[in-house]
């Protein structure tokens, strides 16, 4: 939907214009598909580019942000009224968390297994290049190898972030958290899940999709682009994807410590509202709540001592 206002002009307007205009969008969005998707056959066709140029312009955009607020607005009013859906919702997000989170901390088991093959060989046997595969072999360097490492580090950062938040793994500065209620608490965490958590992984996501495409296209796209100047880009488009080491024979998709960037934050925004819900259900439902259906993997001190 088109608007005559202008954020400096009326800043209400805009935002109640925006708002309104989410609905036409997420309709268009679902029933016209293929003007953002249909990149993903990729034939190379001019349609296949324009839709590529959309799907990065709407991927970090005004109009996603509008639209995603208005559903999230819808379903949390509905969860607050049916808790059983809200406990779902948590408990869900919860525990894709876990899951992900225990999975990708054996990339450091991995990355250990790795620095010792590298030292073991090059001390041995004094080579320059490691092949690993039986039948199908994968041989690179070892400056490859070892500058991969850096990858498995990135994982346990970026991908077990949420684990380790729903863990209670994270320090915590406490000026004040300590010495109030239990009540206080949790709306003390529903604020900072809404004003500093979700606003914190917002801001990073627009900064990081950019980022990311940027090292995968040419021409480059940019955040102050509008949708139509980027379709028209699309004519010259073509993949450029990265593969720049701090080595000539070093590792060669550093493309993936981007995408590993937009993981974490995408992560780190749902749990936001994982965490919200949490805080709310056990403000909403007193000190019993506390905990409630909380997978840890140790779940007390006592436990952890045994």
């Amino acid at each position: 939907m088109d608007t005559d206002y202008t954020f400096s002009e009326s800043p209400i307007l805009w935002i109640v214009s925006h708002f309104i205009s989410a609905f036409p969008n997420i309709f268009t969005a679902l029933t016209k598909p293929s003007l953002w998707l249909d990149w993903v056959s990729w034939e190379k066709t001019t349609e296949d580019k324009q839709s590529l140029m959309r799907f990065i312009y709407y991927g970090a955009s005004i109009e996603l942000f509008f639209a995603t607020t208005v559903i999230l607005a819808l379903y949390t009013a509905v969860a607050m009224y049916y808790r059983p859906l809200m406990w779902k919702t948590v408990t869900s997000l919860e525990a894709v968390a876990n899951a992900i989170g225990r999975f990708f901390a054996w990339a450091g088991l991995t990355m250990v297994l790795i620095q010792i093959v590298i030292i073991f060989i090059q001390r041995v046997f004094a080579v320059s290049e490691i092949t690993i595969g039986f039948g199908l072999a994968f041989s690179f360097d070892v400056s490859w190898w070892s500058e991969s490492l850096k990858l498995y580090n990135a994982m346990i950062v970026a991908l077990c972030v949420t684990y380790t938040f729903v863990q209670g793994g994270h320090v915590r500065v406490d000026l004040i958290y300590s010495a109030v209620g239990y009540r206080a608490k949790r709306i003390i965490d529903m604020f900072g899940s809404i004003f500093f958590m979700l606003p914190a992984s917002i801001l990073l996501w627009m900064y990081s999709w950019f980022f990311l495409w940027r090292h995968l296209i040419v021409p480059k796209p940019s955040a102050s682009d509008t949708v139509e100047k980027l379709v028209m880009k699309a004519r010259a488009l073509r993949w450029n994807v990265e593969t720049i080491g701090f080595s000539p024979n070093g590792f060669n998709a550093y493309f993936l410590f981007k995408i590993l960037i937009l993981a974490y934050t995408g992560l780190v925004m749902i749990h936001a509202l994982a965490f919200f819900y949490r805080s709310f259900l056990e403000w909403r439902e007193g000190e019993e709540a506390e905990g409630r259906h909380l997978d840890l993997d140790i779940r007390t001190s006592e436990e952890a001592g045994k």
